[in-house]
């Protein structure tokens, strides 16, 4: 479904995490997850763990317009998080972020069911 006003912004984000955290990250990020859920524009915020490598997070993401992502950006649990979860990082996080013209997922045609 598109919008002609306005476009979603989506996100995916890679984390590496420390192996010493890796087992806790859903409980580390837990309060920045639940905040950042809980915010208006956010579509979704979702955590899925790497089948390959256990100490990847990989975050997707999607917020209901620029103005909707300016916000997550500038809240208080953002910036709390920029202090709590670096500790926990081998590495700073990769991200690809996109201003799309959909407000939801889409269905992927080629594996539908029937």
């Amino acid at each position: 479904m598109a919008r002609e006003d306005k476009k979603m912004i989506f996100i995916t984000a890679k984390f590496h995490i420390k192996p010493e955290s890796a087992d806790r990250w859903p409980e580390i990020a837990g309060p920045f997850t639940r905040a950042t859920r809980a915010e208006p524009g956010c579509l979704w915020f979702d955590w899925s763990r790497s089948l390959d490598d256990p100490h990847e997070y990989v975050l997707v993401e999607a917020f209901r317009d620029g103005d909707a992502g300016a916000a997550h950006v500038g809240s208080a649990h953002f910036k709390q998080a920029q202090q709590d979860l670096p500790p926990h990082l081998r590495s700073t996080p990769k991200i690809i972020s996109q201003a799309v013209d959909q407000d939801d997922w889409s269905e992927l045609g080629e594996l539908a069911v029937k």
